[in-house]
């Protein structure tokens, strides 16, 4: 990346792109962003930032639809208890890697 672009994103005139988020998230030593990460949908954001997913990308490797993705991020709905606990494995399983 160059210069002018971090001066960018500290002028606060551009914001890094998704898939940068796990190199930042690695440089600074700790996780920067302020979202709540307690809920559900909190848990699905940190996730796709900690490893640069798109909704798109997130939900093919979940084997859902992009919008459910993008429903659970909002805390629209939640997963049925017995996919839950296949999808939080899935997660904790990939995060492993």
């Amino acid at each position: 990346m160059s210069e002018d672009c971090l001066c960018y994103w500290e002028n606060g005139r551009n914001e890094p792109r998704l898939y940068q988020y796990p190199t930042i998230i690695a440089f600074l030593g700790y996780y920067p962003f302020d979202h709540e990460t307690e809920t559900f949908g909190g848990k699905i954001k940190r996730y796709k930032y900690e490893h640069g997913l798109s909704n798109l990308k997130l939900a093919k490797m979940l084997g859902v639809d992009e919008g459910t993705v993008a429903n659970w991020e909002r805390n629209k709905c939640l997963p049925h208890k017995e996919a839950l606990k296949g999808l939080l494995s899935t997660l904790n399983k990939n995060a492993a890697h």
